[in-house]
Parts: structure tokens; C-alpha cells; sequence
């Protein structure tokens, strides 16, 4: 239990004595440090429904706490604002409870079964600067879940089985006709080595769908084409193999470099058999209708301010889309059991997920008890406040950023004279976490909806609010841990408070908890990233003031390196959660 819920419950059977529901004796950290460390706000909302003043009620509650060992002070402000401030001792034994305990999130009363789909990035298209809000938050968001207790899959839903794939087929059998993957008649085996690299494949693509928009005949072709390697053409399904496979392979070394780890490489082919079965069911149970040559699902709805288009399920070619397999791919997972699936995908698809939620629900895939959500995402902008792109009006390359953000890490790591004595190798590799934690730190501190500037130069400071600060910080304190053992000094059990200083530090630890639900349920990682300078801040200046290895008083010493031993272990512990992985030393 949180302190904070032992405070509450504290606080609630008081309210309980008061002759009102122990639920308003909710205690929060205060926003008014200097009144008090906690407050409750329950006199207000409970004085209502009881017809009462509630500053007399408050009153009462503040008498029945006043004897209580576990304050040291509570007092009434205002209407009846309640402010506490607990006992050092209440304070350290949280501490120590929390250090020593396996994990430090609330015990979860029942764990549910939750999907991520995040990353979504489609075949044969090397990833770019605006992959990385979709496959960092969501990263973050499951690791935040799993941590707190459920059971959770994270999965990349590429996109390998649309369009585009039908645009990749006929540029290349443009280019190379006499390829055995485009004779009808062939039978022998087809190549094991793909036709085209990932490199090449990443200057075909935007060739592709210029072509394909540009000329309507190459368009229709390109629809054909998607619609036979739906329906099972040979030589279009080793192509599209290639293309997977050759794209994955290149997408899993850029994604494994950031710390993203997918437990399933499914895609909107991954459900292709399921969808015909699907399909038929929705046309029997009425709720999909011909119009136009075309299969839809009419999803408006009463009271609709805006216009809502119908889902499009079969087109009029026969062919399916992003809707369909979507809806399918809902449908596989109900069927496994999830009970949650979170998409976190860019904020402008939100049309597109309200259609095919809608869609599941009428048409019986998703019952009004499975959370269907999309977490949508804004963009990553250069300094003109514009999408960021390069001179020639593209996307910068993720795994260019990527290097580009370890190459400005050295540079400032030997600006502060950082790992000047390491290896040459130990040094690269620490500028590699250095780099990628500026880099997802300058994203992750940003609310997930709002936009934001990528300024590398900025991202990489170690000062300020940034990646590189807080790796700084949990290596300070790693290095404090590790000269104590050198000096024979182990950390001890965290015991009460004796400064401003360290009673700050144990008060912002003991948050953890409610911290970790409240990104949970916003779905926002910023929160974390938020709290994760806290604890850096508050430890810099508890260092600055108690100086822990030459404390003289051997229990005082004791105690404070158990406290560092806290900071140390939380801190990594959401830098985590951030998918930012801190080096031994710097």
C-alpha cells in the first residue's frame, strides 16, 4: 500500500466518525508545500451532501486526527481544506517499505489482458523521424502496464497487406518484367534471395504511389494487383515474402537499437483468413449492405455533430482495406480473450479508428465491456513548427537521427571531460545511451497529443531538463553506492528524516505509485518523464546538503545510503518505463 492510500484511509475513518462516507478522506500530495506535505479536500463535496458547513465539518475531522502520533501537524485553511504533515518516522518507514519490496506499484486486484498495437509501420518503407512518437510512447505505455500487473502483448500491426503492397508489384514489374514472379504460367520455384534490397525498396516506394496516383491506369493495376495477391497468387505471395522479410529484418535492427521490443510481428495479413468468415457474418446478421458494387457498415449515429462516413468493408474491385483488416484484427483479438487494446497511432487516423470501433460494435466483434481505444499522437516538428523534413522534403531517416543523436552525445560528453579516461569502446558506448536518451527524452516529455520541436542540440545538454541530466544523476548515484562499497559501507535500513532535504527526497519517492496510475490512465508517459527530473532535482540537492560518505554519525550514514539506494533503484526503474537505459559509469 501507497502511502498515500494509508493516509487516506487514516483520513477516511475519521471522516467515517463524522458521521460521512470514508471515501472523502482522499489525501493528496499538497499544492501548498508550505501549509502542510498532504492535504485533503473531502470537506467540501461531503459538507454538501451532508447539509452541513464544511469548515465545521473539516473542524471535526481536523480534532479527530489532532492526537494522532502519526502527525506532526494538522491544520484547516480556508472553506476546509485540510493540510497534514506526517511524522518523520511514518515517512521513513514508507521509505523503507518501498526499498525493500519487490515492486513498487499498488497491488493489482485483477489483472486483465491487454494488447498495444504500436509502431504500425508499413513494409517496404524505411522507417523515419515520424516512427519514433508511435513506437517510443507506445514501448513506454506497455512496459508502464506490464509493470503494474497485466498481462500485456505488444504488437507492431505492419502494414504489408494493402495498396501500396499492389503499387510495389507493378513498379517493379515495370522495371523488371522478365522477373518469374510475374509469369501466371510459372511453375518452377521461386528465388530464396529477394529481387530488391531494403534500401531499394525505400526509393521504389514513393516512385510507386506517385506513379499509381498520378495515372489512373497504373492505379487500377495496382488495385488487380492487391486484389490476386489477396486471393492467393503464387508469384505475388513470394514477392510480398520478400518484401515482409526484408523489411522486417531491417526494421528489427533500427527498433532493437531504440529499446523497442515488439512481442508479435503481426500484420493486417496476419488476419487475411479470417476475413471472408467475418465478412459473411456481418452480411447475414444485416449489418454490412451493398452499396455501389461496394460492401459497407452505415456506423452514424443520433446525435452525430459531424458527418460520419460509412466503413467501407469489400470494395467495389473485391478488394480489402486498412478498415477491413482492422476490424478483423479486433475480431481475432476478442477471440484470444483481450479484454483492452490501446492504439497508439497518429493523432490525424482518429476518423479512422472512431470508424472501426464503431463498426465492431455494431457488428458484434466487440462488446460494449471491451476497451477499444486510440491514443492518438501529434507530430514531430522542425523549427519552422512544420512536420520535420530534409532539404529534399523528406522525412529524415530514424536510423540517420538516431546516429546523429550519438554523434552530438560525444561531442558534449567530451565538452564536460566525460569517460575521457574510458576506452575507446566503453566511451562510444556510453555516447549510444547518452544519445538515445536525449533523443527519446526530448519526445517523451511532451504530452503524447501535443506537437513539439525536435531541436537534437538542445535534447543532447546535460543541463536542463533532458535525457543526458537524468542519466547523470542515477550515475551519481550509482558511484556514490559504489565507493561506499569500496570504503566496506553498506546501505542500511532507511530510518526517519533529519533535513529538508532528505524528508524531500523520501516524500517525492513515496509518490511513485500514484504517479504510475496516473500515466497509466492518461496515457502519457510524460508524467513519468516529469517525475523522473523530480527525483534527480530532489537528490541533487539532498547531495549538495548532507554529505553522505563523510557523515560522521555511522547510523545517520547508514540510512542516507539506504536512501540513495532507493533514489538509485526508482530512478532506473522509470528511466525504464521510458525505455531509457542508464550506463554503469560516465
Amino acid at each position: 500500500m501507497s502511502i498515500l492510500s494509508e493516509l487516506s484511509t487514516i483520513v477516511g475513518a475519521a471522516f467515517e466518525s463524522a458521521g460521512v462516507d470514508a471515501g472523502y478522506g482522499q489525501v493528496v500530495v499538497s499544492s501548498r508545500p508550505d501549509l502542510g506535505q498532504f492535504q485533503c479536500n473531502g470537506a467540501l463535496p461531503a459538507a454538501k451532501k451532508a447539509k452541513t458547513s464544511p469548515r465545521v465539518l473539516a473542524e471535526e475531522v481536523v480534532n479527530r486526527l489532532g492526537g494522532d502520533a502519526r502527525f506532526t501537524d494538522v491544520s484547516l485553511a480556508g472553506p476546509g481544506f485540510i493540510n497534514l504533515t506526517v511524522a518523520p518516522v511514518i515517512i521513513g518507514t514508507a521509505a523503507e517499505t518501498i526499498r525493500v519490496a519487490d515492486s513498487m506499484a499498488k497491488p493489482l486486484k485483477k489483472p486483465e489482458k491487454v494488447v498495444v498495437d504500436y509502431g504500425g509501420p508499413n513494409v517496404a518503407k524505411e522507417l523515419h523521424v515520424g516512427h519514433i512518437r508511435t513506437a517510443i510512447i507506445g514501448e513506454s505505455f506497455k512496459r508502464m502496464v506490464r509493470y503494474a500487473g497485466h498481462n500485456v502483448t505488444g504488437d507492431v500491426h505492419l502494414g504489408d497487406w494493402g495498396t501500396p503492397i499492389g503499387q510495389l508489384i507493378v513498379e517493379l514489374a515495370r522495371n523488371h518484367p522478365d522477373l518469374p514472379y510475374f509469369d501466371p504460367d510459372y511453375e518452377g520455384e521461386y528465388p530464396k534471395d529477394p529481387p530488391v534490397s531494403v534500401e531499394e525498396l525505400n526509393e521504389l516506394y514513393p516512385v510507386a504511389s506517385r506513379r499509381a496516383k498520378e495515372d489512373p491506369s497504373v492505379g487500377n493495376l495496382a488495385r488487380l494487383a492487391t486484389a490476386e495477391l489477396q486471393d492467393g497468387r503464387q508469384g505475388y505471395l513470394a514477392l510480398w515474402n520478400h518484401f515482409r522479410s526484408t523489411s522486417i529484418e531491417a526494421m528489427q535492427a533500427i527498433y532493437g537499437e531504440l529499446g523497442v521490443n515488439f512481442d508479435r510481428w503481426h500484420g493486417e495479413s496476419t488476419v487475411h483468413d479470417r476475413i471472408v468468415p467475418m465478412v459473411e457474418r456481418l452480411r447475414s446478421a444485416g449489418v454490412a449492405v451493398e452499396s455501389d458494387g461496394a460492401l459497407i457498415i452505415d456506423i452514424a449515429e443520433e446525435g452525430d455533430t459531424r458527418e460520419i462516413p460509412p466503413l467501407i468493408l469489400v470494395k467495389s474491385d473485391g478488394g480489402y482495406n486498412y478498415h477491413t483488416t482492422d476490424l478483423a484484427t479486433i475480431d481475432g483479438r476478442v477471440e484470444e480473450g483481450f479484454t483492452s487494446m490501446f492504439y497508439f497511432v497518429d493523432s490525424r487516423q482518429s476518423d479512422h479508428f472512431e470508424q472501426v470501433f464503431r463498426a465492431a460494435r455494431l457488428g458484434g466483434i466487440a462488446s460494449r465491456n471491451t476497451q477499444l481505444e486510440h491514443a492518438g499522437n501529434g507530430t514531430v516538428n522542425g523549427r519552422d513548427g512544420r512536420p520535420l523534413r530534409t532539404r529534399d522534403g523528406n522525412l529524415p531517416l530514424l536510423r540517420e537521427v538516431v546516429a546523429d543523436a550519438q554523434r552530438l552525445a560525444l561531442e558534449r560528453m567530451d565538452e564536460r571531460g566525460l569517460a575521457a579516461d574510458y576506452s575507446e569502446s566503453e566511451r562510444r558506448q556510453v555516447a549510444r545511451l547518452v544519445g538515445l536518451a536525449a533523443l527519446k527524452y526530448g519526445d517523451l516529455q511532451n504530452h503524447r497529443t501535443s506537437n513539439y520541436t525536435f531541436d537534437l542540440e538542445r535534447f543532447t545538454s546535460f543541463e536542463g531538463k533532458t535525457g543526458p541530466y537524468l542519466l547523470y544523476g542515477a550515475v551519481r548515484m550509482k558511484s556514490i553506492l559504489r565507493e561506499a562499497r569500496i570504503r566496506g559501507l553498506d546501505p542500511g535500513q532507511i530510518g526517519p528524516p533529519q533535513t529538508d532535504q532528505d524528508t524531500n527526497l523520501m516524500l517525492r519517492l513515496l509518490q511513485f505509485p500514484e504517479v504510475l496510475d496516473r500515466a497509466i490512465e492518461h496515457r502519457a508517459p510524460n508524467q513519468l518523464a516529469e517525475y523522473a527530473y523530480e527525483i534527480v532535482a530532489d537528490f541533487n540537492r539532498f547531495y549538495e546538503k548532507c554529505h553522505i560518505l563523510d557523515q560522521p554519525d555511522e547510523e545517520l550514514r547508514s540510512t542516507w545510503l539506504g536512501l540513495v539506494d532507493l533514489a538509485h533503484r526508482q530512478l532506473t526503474t522509470v528511466l525504464d518505463l521510458l525505455t531509457i537505459e542508464t550506463p554503469g559509469r560516465m
